[in-house]
């Protein structure tokens, strides 16, 4: 979701909910919240809010969040990195191995 779309669905809540008082300072916070959700999503889950609320919502309670990606970017980013460490040379294994362990010696941390 995007700036716009947060400040957006924080508009329909003040707008539905008179009470809600919607300040610069509630925008600031609530934002980067909303901000990792889907703003479709937290748009349907406002509108069956509204109908059934007579209170504003709780973030918790309209949240709706992007789906998942075929998986996790970090997990990806790990998988890559063993695939390029399956490429290294043993020799240069060794040679790695012996430079940690001179600059560990060196640190006085053997």
């Amino acid at each position: 979701m995007t700036t716009d779309e947060a400040l957006e669905i924080l508009k329909t809540i003040n707008e539905m909910y008179p009470k809600f008082n919607l300040t610069k300072r509630k925008a600031k916070i609530l934002i980067p919240s909303l901000k990792q959700m889907d703003y479709t999503g937290v748009l349907k889950n406002l509108s069956a809010h509204v109908m059934h609320q007579l209170y504003p919502p709780m973030l918790s309670e309209i949240a709706a969040y992007p789906p998942v990606t075929e998986k996790d970017s970090s997990l990806a980013e790990i998988e890559k990195w063993e695939e390029e460490a399956k490429k290294v040379t043993p020799e240069m294994k060794q040679h790695f191995e012996e430079q940690f362990e001179k600059l560990l010696q060196k640190k006085g941390w053997n």
